[in-house]
């Protein structure tokens, strides 16, 4: 019974930014508890198909879509394509984003703008498009990836912040909205996670890698698949009476002001 509850068969997940990284992790991991894949992406086509060719070789079969998650319209028809083609859409994981790094006095109006679109409009574009067949069926799951900055701030990324941190009063209000529909919409947060994009910081001896693993109470960086389970839980029947939540998968980051310098 206990295993039941975390039973993904017969589910369509539509992951967005499934393309690689944690999205990627996640998706893989719906995947293997029985979930049916999609998955957007919008940089190219020849991406989309090398993304299916590594869930191929982790046994799992997808269809990947490509499109701009913040462009209303093409979002509409690519829900449609997918409903058509793999089947209405039980599970909406949120995870498309982007981060651009700039000081909040230099950065330019049309940059920050971007990143509150495609980080907080975009989620909720996505989600407008699919709650409507959730409500219709009385059931669904939407998870929103929100981040430490739905927390912090940090220096240099006051957009994504902002972003994040709408993102996470945004689930509350989905949750708000939505509940009484017998639909759950939660968020994960994820720490500092070993990523190909943060492969250059992790040597050893570089500044970063050294704040990130004395920071994190756990002393190391997030394996991607760390992420699977609290995706595979907010996607299951194991969640049925969470709603508006963010668990942040993080090390234990979020618990502690961090370690003194001069402390052993």
């Amino acid at each position: 019974m206990s295993l039941e509850l975390f039973d993904l068969k017969g589910k369509v997940a539509l992951v967005t930014g499934g393309t690689h990284g944690l999205g990627m992790a996640m998706a893989i991991g719906l995947g293997k508890a029985g979930a049916q894949l999609a998955i957007n992406g919008h940089s190219s086509q020849v991406k989309i198909d090398e993304a299916i060719a590594v869930y191929k070789a982790n046994g799992l079969e997808v269809k990947g879509y490509l499109f701009d998650v913040t462009d209303e319209s093409a979002v509409q028809e690519n829900i449609a394509a997918i409903e058509a083609e793999v089947g209405m859409i039980d599970i909406l994981v949120n995870n498309a984003g982007i981060i651009k790094r700039t000081p909040l006095e230099e950065m330019e109006v049309a940059d920050f703008e971007q990143v509150i679109k495609v980080d907080l409009v975009s989620p909720f574009i996505v989600s407008k498009t699919v709650v409507k067949g959730m409500i219709a069926r009385k059931s669904g799951k939407i998870i929103n990836i929100c981040s430490m900055m739905s927390e912090l701030g940090r220096n240099t990324v006051g957009a994504y912040a902002a972003a994040k941190g709408g993102l996470k009063m945004l689930t509350q209000n989905m949750a708000t909205e939505w509940a009484r529909h017998n639909i759950q919409i939660n968020g994960i947060g994820p720490g500092y996670f070993a990523t190909s994009q943060t492969a250059p910081i992790r040597a050893d001896g570089h500044p970063f890698n050294d704040f990130i693993v004395g920071r994190t109470p756990a002393g190391k960086w997030g394996d991607p698949n760390d992420l699977q389970g609290a995706a595979i839980f907010l996607a299951s029947k194991a969640s049925s009476f969470v709603n508006g939540q963010v668990i942040y998968v993080d090390g234990g980051i979020l618990a502690t002001i961090g370690k003194p310098a001069n402390e052993d």
